[in-house]
């Protein structure tokens, strides 16, 4: 979809070209033609002007794997979340550099760092409130929660008002295998709401329980600190916006 908008706003550029040929010199005409295809690039490129403070993380580390899985149907709720339009991971600088250190040091052992989701607008949070208070909407129980009830999402912790993802420093992510693409076997799924989800949970086999704890270890040793609940769920310790909740989209 995104694609077709960009080569039907190529084509407007093409005649509104096309248009202004009985009226200039074709040198005016080429200047206006390279000015305007290079406006219609910025736009594909980058989507949206982010607030000061923000990068799109391809920006600073082109081999960082992603799959955001708030703009799919595969994730807990079942359909995409509002406030994510395009496949694009946000962060804010600090956090983008950071992971790019770690990447480094995963680079020579063909490992690589996959994100399921980075920043995440306020109206996305929102989403899953109302979700949440939406009780006979149990979907993708048996995927993500099938021995939590829906009614404790909010006093266990998995559902809440306000998110450090909306923050802009905070990232859940997870390690693959470069040659096969496939993620490290980490002993539950991304999202699944559960003990079996706290990092330090004992019922691991050797190969989980290490491969939680190298990311674990390169997290923390490069300025993140890890959430008690959730394997996945780092922050940085130094985030630029500790304070604010944002609610731009993801584009």
């Amino acid at each position: 979809m995104l694609i077709l908008g960009f080569i039907s706003l190529l084509a407007r550029v093409v005649l509104f070209i096309i248009g202004l040929l009985p009226f200039f010199s074709t040198f005016i005409i080429m200047k206006k033609a390279a000015l305007l295809l290079t406006l219609c690039f910025s736009v594909y490129s980058y989507g949206q002007n982010l607030p000061k403070g923000f990068v799109y993380l391809s920006n600073i580390d082109t081999s960082i794997q992603s799959e955001l899985r708030y703009i799919s149907d595969n994730n807990f709720i079942g359909k995409p979340i509002e406030g994510y339009i395009h496949k694009t991971v946000i962060v804010s600088k600090p956090t983008a550099v950071a992971l790019k250190r770690v990447q480094e040091k995963l680079a020579p052992f063909n490992l690589s760092l996959k994100i399921f989701d980075a920043y995440r607008p306020q109206q996305a949070v929102n989403h899953f409130v109302l979700w949440a208070k939406v009780l006979n909407d149990t979907l993708m129980k048996q995927q993500y929660y099938p021995n939590v009830a829906k009614t404790h999402l909010f006093s266990l912790g998995y559902i809440a008002s306000k998110s450090g993802h909306t923050r802009g420093s905070t990232v859940d992510l997870t390690l693959i295998d470069v040659a096969t693409g496939k993620e490290l076997d980490m002993g539950s799924p991304y999202d699944y709401f559960g003990e079996e989800s706290h990092p330090l949970q004992k019922n691991l086999s050797t190969i989980q329980r290490a491969n939680r704890l190298l990311l674990r270890t390169l997290m923390i040793s490069n300025g993140f600190k890890p959430y008690k609940n959730e394997w996945w769920h780092f922050t940085l310790k130094n985030e630029p916006f500790p304070k604010t909740y944002f609610n731009f989209p993801v584009k």
